[in-house]
C-alpha cells in the first residue's frame, strides 16, 4: 500500500530522487507521519512512503541531504538503517586526489558520509540502506578519474600486500630506467657548465649540436617512458578541470621539455638570447619524483606492518580429531565443536575451551603481557596464541571471522581507515590547493615575463616550472593517515585497541578519568582478607568449620570464605540444621559443634559480646572491608573480613594519571563507606557512590561540567551506558562483550595500566600528526614563494626546478619517516610489567607464572 498526498510525478521533473528504507512502520498512520516529517525537510520536492516495501522515495529540488531526511524519520520514531561499503582505490597520489574522490562519492544520492584514506588507499562509504548500489559508488570513483580494484576473494590484507608489492616493483623498474637515462643527460648538460674537462670532451668528441640532440632523445625517452604514468593521469584530470599532483608534474615537465624543443628545432621563434634547453630539468624532475614515489610506497608498506603481523598470527591448518584420529585440516574446514590437538610450540588455530591436558600459553599478542598464562581444563584459549610447554585438547567455540584475533584485525583496520577531526583543516586546504598552485605558477610566469630581467622569458619559464613542481600536496595528504596507521598498529601490539579513530584524538585531551570500581579498580570477586582468632582457637579449625557452614549459603561472602578454605586444602564437613536469618547471618551444626556466622547484630541477638573487637571492626570498615563474627558453641571465636581486593596495578595507574595532570574519579554502585575507603587508599580525587547504571550516565554528565573532557573506564554490562555517554569510553577487555561494544577503546589485557598507555600513545600520535602537518604546511608556505623568486631582488637567489623536485620528493619521505617513529613508542608503565615478570621468574624458577586474572 502506498499513500501519496501530492499528485506529483518525480520522473517528470528535473529532480534528484533517492530511496530510504524505513523500519518500524505498522499502519497507514505511520506512513502519513513519516511522509509529513520528510516533506518538512527543506529542499524536499516530493515524498512517497510505501508501507508494503517499507521504503520512502524522496525527490530533492536542490542538493540531496540524506542526513536531514534520516534525522527527520528518526525524530518521529522510526529507524533508517545505514550500510557501509569499502572500496579499494587505485591511482591516488596526493591530498587533492582524496578531496576529489570524497566529493564524487558524497554527491551520490543517499550517501551520508565518506572517509577516503590516502595511506590505506581505501574509501569507507556510509549510506542509507537500499539507496545506493556498490556499482553506483564505483562508477562515481571512476568518473572522477580513478580506478576501483576488484577483490580477489582472498584476505583483504593479502590483496593489499600483493598490490603494494606489484606497485613497488613497477616503480622500481621505472626509477631504474629513468635514472639510467637521466644520469648521462645530467652529466652532459650540467657537467659542460661546471666541469671544464667534461665541456672540452663533449666539444671535441660530440659537438654542441649533437650534444643537444642526444639530450633531446634521452629526455624524451624519460618523459614518455617511465614518466608516462604522470601524463596518463594528469592530462585527463586537467581536461576535467580537476588537476592533481600528476597534473602539476605534467605542466612543469612539459613546459621545460616543450621550451627546449622550440629552442632546439625552431630557435628563431624565440627572442634573441633566450634559446636555452632544459632537457635535464624535465628528466631529473621525473626521476626525482619517481624516487620519491618509490620511497613513499616502501614506507607506506611499513606503516601497515602491525596488520601484517596480526594476519601472520593466523595458522593455515589445525590438527582436528575426526573419527578418533587427528588430521591436518585447512582453517576453512574447522567448525564450532571440533576437538583440536595442540602440541608444544603449536599456535592455537581458533578460539576454544580446554577439555583435556594443561599447559602455559603465550597470550602477549592479545594482552601485551609477556608472561605465559596457565591453561587447565575449562580454561579459554584464543586463536593466534602460542602454546609453550605442555599439550592439550580443546573444543572450538569460535572460528573464522568470529575469533578474537579476527575481531582485533577488523578493529585495527577500521581505526586505521578512520578520519580524525584534525583532518578537517587539511581537507579544506587541499580542496583548492592544486588549482591555487597553477594560478600561482601562471602569476609567477606573468610577473617575470613583464618585470623580470633579460632574458625575461627564460626566467619566467624556469620560475613557473619550479612553482609547479615544488607545490606537492602529497605530504599534506599523508600527514594524518600514516600516523594513525602506525599509532593504532603499535597500540594493538600493546593490547590497546582503538575501535574508533576519533578516540585517538579525543583521549589525549581528557581532563578527568572516571573509573568503575568493581572489576575495574578491584578484582570483581570478594576474597577473604582477614581472619583474627580469639584466645586458644586454632585458625585453620575455625576456618574449616565456618567454611563448612557457608557451603550452604549462596551469598558472595560465603563463596569467598569457602574458596579460602579450599585454597588452604582444608577438609570440609557436613552441615546439619542449617539456618539463614536474612540481614543477620547463618547458623548450623558442623561436626557436632554449633557454628554461628554474621554481623554484630547477629551476635547481639544470640547474646554474644563482641565489644572487644569494636576497634578492629572499625579499622576494617575504614579499609572498605565487610567485618563478620564467628561463634563456636556460643563463644566468640574470630572476626572475619571479606572484601573485593584492589588490583595490584590500580595504585600505579592512578599515580601515573595524576602525573599526567588528570583528575581521577570513581563511579560505583557500592555503599559510600566502602567507596570512600577504596578512594582514600588509592588517592582518588572524586567519588560518586551508590548509583544505578542510569546514575552512572548522570555522573558522567556532572563530571563534564565546565566543558571538561571525560574518559570512563568500565567492564560490566551496567557500565555500557556510561561508556557510551563519556567522551571516550575505555572497556577492560576481560569484561563483557556489551561493555566492549559500547567502548571507543578496548584494553585487551584487563590491566588498568593500559589506560595510561592508551593516553600516552594518543598524545604521541596526535603530536606526530601535528609535526607532520607543520612540516607539510611550512614546506609549502615557505618554498612556494622562494620558487616564485621572491628572494631574487634581495640576494639574487632562484630555486632550480631540479632542486624543487628533490625537495618535493623529500617532503613526503620526511612525513612518512616521522610517522614510522611511532613504531618505537615505549609505553610509560612497561617497565613495571618487565619488573613483575622478573620477580615471578625468580620466585618460580621458571619463565612462566599462573595467571590470577
Amino acid at each position: 500500500m502506498a499513500l501519496q498526498s501530492e499528485s506529483i510525478d518525480p520522473t517528470q521533473l528535473e529532480l534528484t530522487s533517492t530511496e530510504f528504507r524505513i523500519e518500524g512502520m505498522t499502519c497507514a498512520s505511520c506512513v502519513s507521519r513519516v511522509e509529513k516529517a520528510i516533506r518538512a525537510v527543506p529542499g524536499v520536492a516530493f515524498a512517497n512512503v510505501n508501507l508494503a516495501t517499507e521504503k520512502a522515495t524522496v525527490a530533492f529540488s536542490g542538493s540531496p541531504n540524506p542526513q536531514a531526511i534520516m534525522a527527520a524519520i528518526e525524530k518521529v520514531g522510526y529507524a533508517t538503517p545505514e550500510e557501509t561499503a569499502e572500496l579499494q582505490i587505485e591511482g591516488m597520489t596526493c591530498a587533492s586526489c582524496v578531496s576529489r574522490i570524497e566529493k564524487a562519492l558524497t554527491a551520490v544520492p543517499g550517501v551520508t558520509s565518506v572517509a577516503v584514506n590516502l595511506a590505506t588507499e581505501r574509501a569507507v562509504v556510509r549510506y542509507a540502506a537500499g539507496s545506493v548500489t556498490r556499482s553506483g559508488l564505483e562508477n562515481a570513483v571512476r568518473a572522477s578519474g580513478y580506478n576501483v580494484i576488484k577483490s580477489t576473494g582472498g584476505a583483504k590484507s593479502d590483496d593489499a600486500e600483493e598490490r603494494r608489492t606489484v606497485e613497488i616493483g613497477a616503480l622500481g623498474r621505472s626509477l631504474a630506467i629513468a635514472a639510467t637515462l637521466t644520469i648521462p643527460l645530467f652529466v652532459m648538460e650540467m657537467g659542460s657548465h661546471y666541469v671544464p674537462a667534461i665541456h672540452m670532451w663533449i666539444m671535441t668528441n660530440i659537438g654542441m649540436p649533437a650534444n643537444i640532440y642526444i639530450q633531446f632523445v634521452l629526455a624524451t625517452l624519460v618523459l614518455f617512458g617511465p614518466g608516462l604514468r604522470f601524463f596518463r593521469r594528469g592530462i585527463p584530470n586537467l581536461l576535467r578541470g580537476t588537476p592533481d599532483m600528476n597534473s602539476l608534474v605534467v605542466l612543469g615537465t612539459s613546459a621545460a621539455w616543450g621550451y627546449s624543443i622550440v629552442s632546439t628545432f625552431l630557435p628563431s621563434a624565440l627572442p634573441n638570447g633566450t634559446a636555452y634547453v632544459y632537457y635535464e630539468a624535465a628528466a631529473v624532475i621525473v626521476t626525482l619524483i619517481l624516487l620519491g614515489r618509490f620511497l613513499e610506497a616502501r614506507a607506506k608498506g611499513r606503516t601497515s606492518q602491525a596488520i601484517k603481523r596480526l594476519v601472520g598470527l593466523q595458522p593455515k591448518t589445525a590438527r582436528v580429531i575426526r573419527n578418533g584420529a587427528a588430521i591436518e585440516l585447512a582453517m576453512e574446514q574447522v567448525v564450532v565443536g571440533d576437538r583440536i590437538e595442540i602440541r608444544p610450540g603449536d599456535r592455537v588455530p581458533v578460539d576454544g575451551s580446554v577439555i583435556e591436558g594443561e599447559s602455559y600459553v603465550d597470550e602477549s599478542m592479545i594482552s601485551g603481557e609477556p608472561v605465559p598464562v596457565r591453561k587447565i581444563v575449562g580454561g579459554e584459549v584464543v586463536g593466534g596464541t602460542i602454546n609453550k610447554t605442555g599439550a592439550f585438547t580443546f573444543a572450538a567455540t569460535k572460528v573464522g571471522s568470529d575469533t578474537i584475533l579476527a575481531q582485533i584485525i577488523r578493529m585495527v583496520e577500521e581505526a586505521q581507515g578512520s578520519k580524525l577531526p584534525i583532518q578537517a583543516l587539511v581537507d579544506k586546504v587541499t580542496s583548492w590547493f592544486v588549482p591555487a598552485v597553477i594560478g600561482a605558477a601562471v602569476l609567477t610566469f606573468a610577473v617575470w615575463f613583464v618585470l623580470g630581467p633579460s632574458p625575461a622569458l627564460t626566467f619566467a619559464l624556469v620560475n613557473a616550472v619550479a612553482v609547479l613542481i615544488i607545490a606537492c600536496p602529497c605530504a599534506m595528504g599523508l600527514a594524518t593517515p600514516t600516523s594513525i596507521m602506525v599509532g593504532t598498529g603499535r597500540a594493538a601490539e600493546l593490547g590497546i585497541l582503538f575501535r574508533k579513530g576519533e578516540a585517538l584524538q579525543t583521549l589525549r585531551s581528557a581532563q578527568v578519568v572516571a573509573l568503575d570500581k568493581t572489576g575495574t579498580l578491584t578484582k570483581g570477586k570478594p576474597e577473604l582478607t582477614d581472619l583474627t582468632v580469639r584466645g586458644d582457637f586454632d585458625r585453620n579449625e575455625v576456618l574449616r568449620l565456618v567454611a563448612s557452614l557457608e557451603t550452604k549459603s549462596e551469598h558472595p561472602i560465603a563463596e569467598a570464605i569457602v574458596a579460602a578454605a579450599q585454597r588452604d586444602k582444608l577438609a570440609l564437613s557436613e552441615v546439619a540444621g542449617f539456618e539463614a536469618d536474612p540481614g543477620f547471618g547463618v547458623a548450623g551444626t558442623v561436626a557436632g559443634r554449633r557454628i554461628q556466622v554474621g554481623a554484630d547484630r547477629a551476635m547481639a541477638k544470640a547474646g554474644i559480646d563482641v565489644s572487644e573487637y569494636f576497634g578492629i571492626a572499625a579499622t576494617l570498615g575504614d579499609e572498605g572491608k565487610s567485618p563478620l563474627y564467628a561463634a563456636i558453641d556460643g563463644q566468640l571465636a574470630a572476626i572475619i573480613a571479606v572484601s573485593d581486593p584492589v588490583k595490584e596495578t590500580s595504585a600505579d595507574t592512578i599515580r601515573a594519571l595524576h602525573d599526567l595532570g588528570l583528575r581521577v574519579a570513581m563511579i560505583t554502585g557500592d555503599n559510600a563507606r566502602t567507596a570512600q575507603a577504596v578512594a582514600r587508599r588509592l588517592g582518588i580525587d572524586e567519588v560518586v557512590s551508590e548509583v544505578l547504571p542510569g546514575g552512572k550516565v548522570e555522573a558522567i554528565k556532572q563530571l563534564r561540567a565546565g566543558n571538561r573532557t571525560v574518559a570512563f573506564v568500565g567492564d560490566g554490562i551496567n557500565d555500557a551506558p556510561a561508556l557510551a555517554e563519556a567522551d571516550v569510553g575505555l572497556a577492560v577487555g576481560t569484561g563483557t562483550d556489551i561493555a566492549i561494544e559500547s567502548a571507543d577503546v578496548v584494553l585487551m589485557s584487563g590491566d588498568l595500566r593500559g589506560v595510561v598507555n592508551a593516553i600516552a600513545i594518543s598524545k604521541a600520535t596526535i603530536g606526530n600528526i601535528k609535526q607532520n602537518l607543520f612540516w607539510a604546511f611550512a614546506y609549502n608556505v615557505t618554498l612556494i614563494p622562494v620558487a616564485a623568486g621572491i628572494l631574487f631582488p634581495i640576494n639574487g637567489m632562484l630555486l632550480s626546478p631540479v632542486l624543487a623536485a628533490g625537495a618535493m620528493a623529500l617532503s613526503s619521505v620526511f612525513v612518512l619517516g616521522n610517522a614510522l617513529r611511532l613504531r618505537r613508542f615505549a609505553p610509560p608503565l612497561a617497565s613495571n610489567t618487565e619488573a613483575r615478570t622478573e620477580r615471578a621468574s625468580a620466585q618460580t624458577g621458571l619463565n612462566f607464572r599462573e595467571s590470577t586474572s
